[in-house]
């Protein structure tokens, strides 16, 4: 990786928004290791070994991270597992400058361990709401889809999702489709979609990374998205590409995770700014930290040192997120003058260089 550092202000001051995080998957290492301790459960060396995980652009690659991600999600059992990861999530973002984090759930990962999938749910949204009082960050929920369930229990979720929706902290925000793209068709999650759209709430669901522009064509078309998940495969249609900027779509990008999961070989493979100089609005994401031990402040550090944005830039990232959340306007407008008060307090100047020892 080639960096060309630019010195700014610290991006984990900056006020922001985190749009893309997945359940189990915003766990910190120490987290993950607390919940296996309560359940005598021994945690495979490549979860806890402090290297980021590194896969092939394949199925096989993508089925190693599903296996890492899965023995992580057994260690989730019970109420206060769920809470835990809330709570875990909120702080982490608290310390990166987070204002607004919309925490992505599947419900029917945990709902064996509580009773069903109302109660899972029920619990996710009452933490958020409690760690949104404790932390500072305002945490909303995102129920998500599986594409390798049937897409009659995406249409389950998106009623049970209905029933918890709003803007503010613990309610439920928005709808999303998520794990491998290769599977399934895509519009057989339409119907989802719709129950969704009808409760309103927004469609967030992945597409455009694991695979290329002419299936990310049909996520748009069949599912109707306001964001999407991760979407950085649409440079390679830069018609599709106009044609999502045009609907208002912001990107949720999550660099790591692209260069970690091979679709692209190095960060300044990932065209964070062929998007941006499209006129493309960018959230930028962590995806799953557990796995690829970056968080979101990590994202905003390569940006800058990596795609060379400079504070201005970064400023503008973080606004877009903030303006792609779904939180209440009002949050909204004092989130986004908190960052005109960021750019505009001068950066530290660099430390003195220390005296040669030669």
């Amino acid at each position: 990786m080639q960096k060309r550092r630019v010195e700014g202000r610290d991006p984990a001051t900056l006020p922001k928004a985190h749009l893309h995080l997945h359940f189990t998957g915003s766990l910190s290492v120490p987290a993950l290791e607390r919940l296996a301790e309560a359940r005598n459960m021994d945690l495979p060396p490549k979860l806890v070994d402090g290297i980021a995980l590194d896969v092939p652009y394949s199925k096989r690659g993508w089925n190693r991270f599903q296996h890492l991600y899965d023995v992580a999600r057994a260690a989730v059992r019970g109420e206060e597992a769920l809470r835990a990861v809330v709570r875990n999530a909120a702080a982490e973002d608290a310390a990166e400058g987070s204002r607004r984090l919309e925490l992505q759930v599947d419900p029917t990962s945990y709902a064996s361990s509580v009773g069903e999938l109302q109660e899972a749910l029920e619990i996710v949204c009452d933490e958020a709401r409690l760690a949104s009082a404790t932390t500072g960050v305002q945490v909303g929920v995102i129920v998500a889809a599986s594409r390798v369930r049937h897409p009659l229990d995406a249409r389950t979720l998106a009623r049970i999702a209905a029933r918890h929706a709003g803007q503010g902290p613990g309610e439920v925000c928005a709808f999303g489709l998520n794990n491998n793209e290769r599977e399934g068709l895509t519009h057989e999650w339409e119907g989802a979609f719709r129950i969704a759209r009808r409760a309103g709430l927004p469609g967030v669901p992945h597409g455009g990374e694991l695979r290329g522009a002419d299936h990310l064509e049909e996520v748009v078309e069949h599912l109707e998205p306001t964001r999407i998940g991760h979407g950085v495969r649409a440079v390679e249609n830069p018609d599709l590409l106009k044609r999502m900027i045009d609907k208002g779509i912001t990107f949720e990008v999550c660099p790591a995770s692209n260069v970690q999961l091979g679709v692209y070989q190095e960060a300044e493979d990932v065209p964070l700014r062929g998007l941006l100089d499209a006129g493309a609005h960018v959230a930028l994401g962590a995806d799953d930290p557990l796995l690829f031990l970056s968080r979101l402040t990590d994202q905003y550090v390569t940006a800058r040192d990596v795609h060379g944005l400079d504070d201005a830039a970064l400023a503008r990232l973080a606004k877009s997120s903030i303006e792609a959340s779904f939180a209440p306007a009002e949050d909204k407008r004092r989130w986004l003058a908190e960052v005109d008060d960021w750019l505009s307090v001068p950066a530290a100047p660099d430390p003195p260089a220390r005296p040669s020892q030669i």
